[in-house]
């Protein structure tokens, strides 16, 4: 397959128009509303990567999973899903590396060139 050539791939799904709508207003405020139930509930279950950890999802947080994704556009679902195990694992490295002593240093970035 090249950069530039039609995928072969018969497993890749093609976009639908109603993918291509933006979420008004109202429909990002249900979505986040229900990313941050998930989200509780995950942090209720000690589950960190609700990608890898489906099953677990499943059981625990099945409902909440389900309403997340019916709430939310899949680009929008894989993004927050990711974004947690990020955050999560940014976290978990500055804790340690507050442990070993580590001093935040804040240096002032350069001006943008025109």
């Amino acid at each position: 397959m090249g950069w530039f050539s039609p995928s072969d791939d018969k497993t890749a799904t093609k976009p639908t128009s109603a993918d291509s709508i933006a979420p008004n207003r109202s429909q990002r405020v249900r979505c986040w509303e229900a990313r941050d139930a998930l989200f509780k509930c995950l942090d209720a279950n000690s589950i960190i990567d609700s990608m890898k950890d489906k099953d677990l999802v499943t059981e625990k947080c099945g409902k909440e999973d389900v309403e997340f994704r019916k709430k939310c556009v899949a680009s929008w679902v894989d993004y927050f899903k990711k974004r947690r195990v990020m955050e999560y694992k940014k976290e978990q490295m500055l804790k340690g590396l507050a442990k070993e002593g580590a001093v935040k240093m804040d240096v002032p970035l350069p001006p943008p060139k025109a």
